[in-house]
Parts: C-alpha cells; structure tokens; sequence
C-alpha cells in the first residue's frame, strides 16, 4: 500500500524491534511505523533506542492499544504520532504525508541551525571574517554592501569610510606552528576589542599571513571631526594593546595604522599600502605604532599594480569543484585587462603561469595529462603564440577540455556502478535485495544508489528489482518442472502466498494459470 503513494519513499520492511534495530545501525531512516506489541522489544523500547540514535527521525505507532498509559508515553515526545489500526488506511495515509511534509519543511528552513545558538554564532563569526577579506582581498564593496551588513549583523555605516590597521606579531610567534600562530591572533582580537569597542566600531579578521586586520569607524561616522578624533584615540589605545599583549600574553604586537579614512572600493589598496609600508619599516617593529597618509606625498612610492592572488585562488576552487561556468566567467573577468593591454607585459606573464600552473596540477592530480593536446613545456612557452589573446584563448580551451573530461568521467563511472548493480541482482535474484545492502556493495549511501540508478535507467531501483524477477519467474514456469513455490523462493519470495500475490498482480492471472495458457499455446 506505502509503495503505491506518490512520496519517493525508500521501503524496508522489519519483524520484529530487535530486526529494526539491525536497520537502523546500518543506515539513517526518516520514518519509522511500527507496533507497539511485539515479540523480544516492543514499541516503546524501540522508541527510546532511535530518540538516542536518532533523534530526527519520525515515529508513527500503529496499533490496537488504546490503554490510555500506552498512548501517553509516546505521544510525550516531538515527532511521535499515535494511529489505532481500527482507523483505516486513509488515515494511516494522512498521517505519512503529513510527516514527510513535515520533513521536508525542516530542512527547508535549516531547523537544525536554528535550534542552536552557539553554532549560529560561530557561523556568524565565520561569514563576517570570510565577507570582511572579500571586501579587502577581492574589492567586493559594491551596492550588496547594505544588505550583507544587516544580514551578518555588521554595525557599520556602509556610506561612511572607515579606519583600517594592520598588525602583525612578533618574529618568535610567526616561527610556531599553524594552529599555534592561529589562536594567538585569536586571542590577540579578542585582547584588543575590549579595549576599541569602548569608543569605536570595531572588526577584527585574521588574513591568509597570519596577521590581524581592524576596520573601525567612530560610533556616529557622519558627524565633523569624528575620524581625526578617532585616529588619535587609536593611536593611544593600540599603545595601551601592545602593553597588555606583553604582560598578559607575552607577545610583541606591532600595528601600522592608517590616518585617514579610506572608501569601501578602495580598502585593497589601503592594505596594501599598509603592508608594504609595514614591511619597509624601520627597525624590527616592535611594540611600534606606525601611521600611514594612504594619499600623502611623503609616503613609500606608489603602491605596485596589485596582481589578484585571492582570484586565482578561487578560480582553482570553481575548477577542483566542476563549477564551469563560475569558472569561465572569473577566467574572462582576470584575462580581461591582460588581453585588453589595460597589465603590464610582467603581470600579464604571472597571470598565465599561475593560470597554467592551475591547469597542469589538476591534470596530473586527476590523470588528464594523457589528454592534453600539448605537453607541458609546450604549454609553458609563451614565444608559440602572436598575442595575450591567443594566449589566453589556449588556457580557456584546455580547462573546457578539463571540464568535459570531468563530466564524461563522472558518467562513465556511473554507467559503471549501475551495470556493476544490475549485474549483482541479476547474479543474486533469490537474496535479500534491499537498497541498503545493494549501496553497500558499491560503497554508496542508500539514496544517493537510489536516486543515481533511476537517473541513468529511468525507472526506480525497486521497480529494475521486480521486473528481473518477473522475467525470471516466467522464464522458469515456461521452461521447467519447478514446483510454484520453489519458482518463488528462486527469485525471493520464501512465501508462495506473497509469489502469488505479486504474480497475479504483475500479470493478471496466477502462476499455475499462466503455466498452464502457455501449456496450451505449446500444444496449438
């Protein structure tokens, strides 16, 4: 009855508690309907045993029981349903709706981020610091910024410019290891905004050196004055910073701090003045506080063409993940200054190298190398080619090559697994074929098998099941003596009333009626 409803529900079927339970340790189920009577485990201990296991998963108690203790112990807990069997099938059929529709309507709404707070809050941390480097590694200040701020609860005034600082820790701490280096930038963050969030806005981020990055504004950026107020205050109080980092964590801290505010659109280039200025400075740096004019004359020269590192980076990310067109498009918006002669001919050459190098290590990574219409070296001499354009238009048909390989691949090894399947249920057609055990053969989860075999077949799995059976079954009335029964247990059924059943209901007519019509035809 289930089978026939239009749910895209995966079946199995249990005979007992302890039976569900074997189940349920090898695989995740959404729903569960069962009896409460029954041999060796009944309802309830089954119930406690998958609100342990599981907790999302659903529970529909069909019984007899109406003894009113029974209905209240299952009914005291979320996601548990009570049917008496008196009440029908339609009712029974009501109620698994209702429950898959349940189902799905928590996973559109992220029911598990929201039930906890604390892993909202590291999510929050995660998507501010990953938002605040697109904005200072990738230029991503544009018209989102407004709606991005409020979204991941930013307290900063989009339209007004902000304050950036850098700092770096000392030479000693830059030598340990990775995570070490990591929550000692942590631990400095959270240092210093107990003492900027007094008087400011304040946002701290650590960026790929290891290094911390503040964007402050004043608590009302709009009025006169503020950020030369502000400028003044941060230059004390990262003094204050640096002192506390030395008592409380033994650590040098020093910060190269801009003096003027900076627009969102220009914060890429603000850092990298910082950088550079505090890479050129005087001394080891520390416990120094050093200020930067990003527009005046004395400054260092001119902050270098900035070669788009962070993009190349994600570029490599969109092909590793076989997002094509993301790929493509963040390849046309790189080359398009290179091509256009808008780089110089030094940067142009890094952009192709890094590009090709990109090209080359996923090759070999993944045994494409045999594939490439060049070898490497010949893709590594820039003289066989007239222009920039010519150029790039090479590395743009080697990764469409790249991404048309992945997808030939990823079809031929899913042709692969379902013949490999189809082979196994033909090979073992009298044996327990339930999706579990046939995804355990390809090392798969179950529904992913189940909705793959029906993506390349075009009919479900169980169904691929039923019609090898059936053919079988024919196929040994028409040319054997086998008795019905053991016909049944050859292709499955260890009860001949259920052969018979799904016989008849395969053809219309029992088996002994269709041994004996295709009698008659013989002797015809």
């Amino acid at each position: 009855m289930l089978s026939k409803l239009d749910l895209e529900l995966d079946l199995y079927k249990a005979y007992s508690g302890q039976e569900a339970l074997l189940w349920l340790r090898r695989t995740r189920f959404d729903i569960v309907l069962s009896d409460i009577a029954m041999p060796e485990m009944d309802g309830l201990a089954l119930m406690n045993v998958i609100r342990s296991d599981w907790p999302q998963c659903k529970m529909i108690f069909l019984t007899g029981y109406s003894h009113f203790e029974t209905v209240y112990q299952a009914v005291q807990w979320p996601g548990i349903r009570y049917l008496l069997k008196s009440e029908g099938y339609n009712k029974l059929i009501e109620t698994v709706g209702l429950v898959v529709s349940e189902i799905q309507e928590e996973l559109r709404t992220a029911a598990l981020l929201q039930s906890s707070k604390a892993s909202q809050n590291a999510f929050d941390t995660l998507a501010t610091g990953n938002y605040v480097r697109h904005l200072l590694f990738e230029g991503g200040a544009d018209e989102t910024m407004t709606d991005n701020f409020n979204r991941l609860r930013i307290e900063f005034e989009p339209r007004a410019p902000v304050l950036i600082a850098l700092g770096s820790l000392s030479a000693a701490e830059a030598h340990r290891y990775y995570a070490d280096r990591q929550e000692t930038a942590l631990r400095v963050k959270i240092l210093s905004d107990t003492y900027l969030d007094e008087k400011s806005r304040c946002l701290g981020v650590i960026d790929r050196y290891g290094d911390l990055i503040w964007l402050v504004q004043p608590p009302d950026p709009c009025q006169d004055n503020r950020f030369e107020r502000l400028s003044t205050f941060l230059e004390g109080t990262f003094e204050l910073i640096q002192e506390a980092c030395r008592q409380s964590l033994g650590i040098q801290l020093s910060v190269t701090l801009a003096k003027e505010p900076t627009d969102w659109k220009q914060l890429p280039t603000a850092y990298d003045k910082l950088r550079e200025r505090q890479h050129l400075r005087a001394g080891d740096g520390t416990t120094m506080v050093q200020s930067v004019l990003l527009n005046g004359e004395g400054t260092a020269a001119q902050v270098r063409l900035r070669f788009p590192k962070e993009k190349t980076e994600t570029l490599a990310a969109h092909l590793e993940g076989g997002r094509r067109e993301d790929f493509l498009g963040l390849f046309n918006e790189l080359t398009l200054s290179a091509t256009e002669g808008g780089w110089t001919s030094a940067y142009a050459t890094e952009l192709y190298y890094s590009i090709a190098l990109i090209l080359l290590s996923y090759s070999n990574r993944w045994g494409e190398r045999e594939k490439l219409p060049m070898s490497a070296g010949g893709l590594m001499q820039l003289d066989g080619y007239h222009s920039w354009k010519e150029r790039y238009s090479v590395l743009r048909g080697l990764a469409e090559d790249l991404f048309e390989w992945r997808r030939d691949g990823e079809h031929n090894r899913a042709v692969t697994a379902i013949d490999k399947i189809s082979a196994y249920i033909d090979e073992h057609i009298a044996e327990d074929l339930s999706l579990v055990r046939l995804a355990d053969e390809i090392h798969f989860n179950p529904s992913y098998l189940s909705r793959l075999f029906k993506q390349e077949r075009g009919i479900k799995l169980s169904e691929y099941i039923e019609d090898v059976r059936f053919a079988r079954a024919k196929e040994l009335l028409l040319h054997t003596d086998m008795k019905i029964a053991e016909i049944g247990a050859s292709v499955g059924y260890e009860a001949p009333h259920s052969f018979t059943r799904v016989f008849k209901k395969w053809t219309g007519i029992s088996p002994h009626e269709f041994r004996e019509q295709a009698g008659k035809r013989r002797e015809v």
